[in-house]
């Protein structure tokens, strides 16, 4: 099969497209012929190896953590799938190929483009568990750094419809944007404190740090001085700031997938597939990933 490889650790130009075996579904699992892959800011950190605490990778390595595709191969003790089904989920090895393993998947609506799909699974299963960290609840302030990205799309999407006001930072080109999907934009950088401060005068009562550009001291100042309720996915300085770090581990997370995914299929929620590449065009899709100015999902279809 078709698949993009990296043997070593770099830039954009260590993936390469090169024929790998097939892989075949074991216990528990299913294989995909993969129709969509959601492309992520770690699988580009993944590549440089900054994330080998997190995500030990051996190489040769394929990137990949989310697929949308159709079941050809079902494993011993797999229940509720059959061959034919299109589902979506996260894969056990990487998705970058024509073919993957998955263990944890849900079934794609049949309203649900492939690469909707496909954009689906890292989003919300992260939005969604940070703000079940949070606790967040009708009637609260939340503010979102990084707010315009796919899974601060999701976030505002999934809080605003729980009755959350939701100030989210970005950069001014995606306010817009932001208003579209019911939050209140602020302007990253300098002077952020004090039009946060305007947008909420009553303070906030929760933070979800999706953008990890240092702005966890700020967001103690604006909760009281306190770290409670605040939490980061992409800030490595989180423990030194006594702030909670989340990157991952939710349990059962295809439950809630089948529901976003029918959310997504209703128009309720939407996280925009900015551009699709091919396969053989992985690195572009990764070098503009790299630019972190993507307000929504960059998608490859091998």
């Amino acid at each position: 099969m078709e698949a993009i490889v990296f043997e070593e650790f770099g830039g954009p130009d260590v993936l390469r497209l090169t024929e790998a075996a097939e892989p075949h579904a074991g216990p528990g699992q299913v294989r995909v012929r993969v129709k969509a892959v959601g492309v992520n800011p770690a699988d580009y950190k993944i590549r440089y190896g900054w994330m080998q605490q997190v995500f030990p990778t051996s190489l040769p390595a394929t990137l990949g953590l989310e697929f949308a595709g159709i079941v050809d191969e079902v494993g011993e003790g797999v229940n509720g799938a059959a061959v034919g089904d299109e589902v979506l989920g996260w894969t056990v090895a990487g998705a970058y190929a024509q073919y993957a393993l998955a263990e944890s998947f849900a079934p794609k609506p049949a309203g649900l483009g492939w690469a909707e799909a496909a954009a689906l699974p890292v989003a919300t299963e992260t939005a969604q568990r940070v703000l079940d960290l949070l606790k967040v609840q009708a009637g609260e302030t939340l503010l979102l750094h990084g707010a315009a990205g796919a899974v601060g799309a999701a976030a505002t999407q999934l809080a605003v419809a729980a009755g959350v006001t939701v100030i989210g930072t970005a950069s001014p080109a995606g306010h817009d944007y932001l208003r579209e999907l019911g939050a209140t934009p602020v302007a990253y950088g300098d002077g952020l404190a004090e039009r946060v401060r305007a947008a909420a005068p009553q303070g906030v009562d929760a933070v979800f740090d999706a953008a990890g550009k240092g702005v966890l001291p700020l967001s103690i100042e604006l909760r009281g001085g306190t770290t409670e309720r605040i939490v980061t996915i992409a800030d490595p300085e989180a423990q030194a700031h006594g702030v909670t770090f989340s990157g991952g581990g939710t349990e059962r997370p295809e439950i809630a997938l089948a529901g976003h995914a029918r959310l997504a299929a209703d128009g309720r929620l939407r996280i925009p597939v900015v551009e699709v590449f091919p396969l053989a065009e992985a690195s572009k899709a990764h070098a503009l990933s790299e630019t972190g100015h993507v307000w929504g999902k960059l998608v490859i279809t091998p």
